[in-house]
This record gives structure tokens, C-alpha cells and sequence, in this order.
């Protein structure tokens, strides 16, 4: 796909990952829908890349309906979806201490990670269906769900949050086979320990214990690097139905 002139949504773009995806995208030439809670922020680097902001809580059906409506309206119908929205929660699932994990929290997070995911797979795939082919082979769209290595190996008190983002994992490769009918494409990213808001709330004890969990390089990694793998991922029609871990050899 040409990234040049496509539209593309990106959910939870204000910031961390989200907004490193953003910047690459919209240096590509895409036309930007930055979808946040965080309408303020959204607005302020949607004003720096020429984009436009919307509210939204991936979270809520309604509001997601709603935000994609807004950004078709501003852009068009988008090719490009890249879920980037997601929250964590740290605690152990049961301990003398804490007792059981409590159940608000432990919904909220899955609620947003891949329920919210999963919805706006769906409300972007739908408006993609009818879309004119771009090429011969006959793509229409992609859609690009952020998970996290934590899918595969998660330190402990990270149950609920591995269970979240495993889902978005293991949805992957049969979204692809839903969606492959219409030329539309589904991969998933599984970033390591990346420089964002969200690992920024980690203590430096935690954050030293993972960094050298790395091979090599041993530093957090910059969200630009995820947007230079979303880009290709774009333009590369043969990543289909998979999972590409961007951890520096985590393990």
C-alpha cells in the first residue's frame, strides 16, 4: 500500500506509542484521525501533524461509532487502523497483602484492551468492505493491533494485563481469515519495554530488571521505531495473519 494520501485512524495517538505511530504515518503523507479520552493532547499534536482529533473511549461501543463516523467524515473512509489504545494494571491475582485482585480494574483493563480493539477492528473493517481495490492483488485496507511481549511472558502481578493483550494475539490470524475475502489485512505488533507514559509509571528497580531481560540494545525503546515498523507493515503486502515481536531479544 502507498501510504500517500490514505486515510488512517490511529486510537489512543495522543501519546506513548500511539503518537510515535502518528508522526511516522502522517511524514508518510497519510491523513491522520488521532482517536483519544485525551481530546486536549490529541488536539495539540493533531495541529503538529496536520491531522484532526476525536474523542473517544475504545472501551464504549457508542463512542467508538461515533469517533470513526467523525473521522470518515474529516478524511474519508480509513485503510489504515492501528489500535494503539490500552491501559495496565499491576497486581497479583491473589496475596495475603492484597486479597483478590479486585474485578473493576481487572474488566476496565480488558475491556479496553481487547474488547476496545476488537470493536474498532470491526467498525474500521466494515467501513473498508465496498472501498475501491488500490492494486491488482485487490487490498483494501490493513488493520494494526498493539499487544505487548507480556502476551508471551509477563513478570508476575501482570496476569490480567497478559491476558488482555495474549487475546489480541490470538485474535490475529482469524481476523486475517475473516477479512482476507475483502483484501484486508490484520497483523499484530508485540513491543518490548518502550519509552512511553504507561512505562514511565514502572519503578527504576523494575525497569533495570527488564532492560536486562534484552539482548541488545539494552535502553528502552523510542515509539518512533514501532511507527517505522507500522509503515512497512503498510507497504508490505506479505505481513498477513501474524505477530512480530519488537523487544530487542527479550527473553
Amino acid at each position: 500500500m502507498n501510504i500517500q494520501g490514505v486515510a488512517a485512524v490511529v486510537t489512543g495517538g495522543a501519546s506513548g506509542i500511539g503518537a510515535g505511530v502518528v508522526r511516522i504515518l502522517a511524514q508518510a503523507g497519510a491523513k491522520i484521525a488521532i482517536l483519544d479520552r485525551n481530546i486536549e493532547l490529541a488536539e495539540t499534536l493533531a495541529k503538529e501533524v496536520g491531522g484532526v482529533a476525536v474523542a473517544c473511549d475504545v472501551a464504549k461501543d457508542d463512542s467508538v461509532q461515533k469517533a470513526f463516523a467523525a473521522a470518515q467524515e474529516k478524511n474519508g473512509a480509513a485503510r489504515i487502523l492501528v489500535n494503539c489504545a490500552g491501559i495496565d494494571t499491576a497486581r497479583k491475582i491473589a496475596s495475603h497483602k492484597t486479597g483478590a485482585h479486585a474485578i473493576g480494574p481487572m474488566q476496565r483493563v480488558i475491556d479496553v484492551n481487547l474488547v476496545g480493539t476488537l470493536s474498532c477492528c470491526a467498525h474500521a473493517s466494515t467501513a473498508m468492505l465496498d472501498l475501491e481495490v488500490l492494486d491488482d492483488d485487490g487490498e483494501r485496507g490493513v488493520l494494526i493491533n498493539i499487544a505487548s511481549i507480556a502476551a508471551f511472558n509477563a513478570p508476575n502481578g501482570q496476569s490480567v494485563y497478559a491476558a488482555s493483550k495474549a487475546g489480541v494475539v490470538g485474535a490475529t490470524l482469524p481476523l486475517a481469515r475473516d477479512l482476507a475475502h475483502y483484501g484486508i489485512r490484520v497483523v499484530t505488533i508485540a513491543p518490548g519495554l518502550f519509552d512511553t507514559p504507561l512505562a514511565g509509571t514502572m519503578d527504576d528497580k523494575l525497569t533495570g530488571q527488564l532492560l536486562r531481560r534484552t539482548l541488545f540494545p539494552k535502553r528502552k525503546g523510542r515509539p518512533e521505531e514501532i511507527g517505522a515498523l507500522v509503515q512497512h507493515i503498510c507497504e508490505n503486502q506479505m505481513l498477513n495473519a501474524s505477530t512480530i515481536r519488537i523487544d530487542a531479544g527479550f527473553f
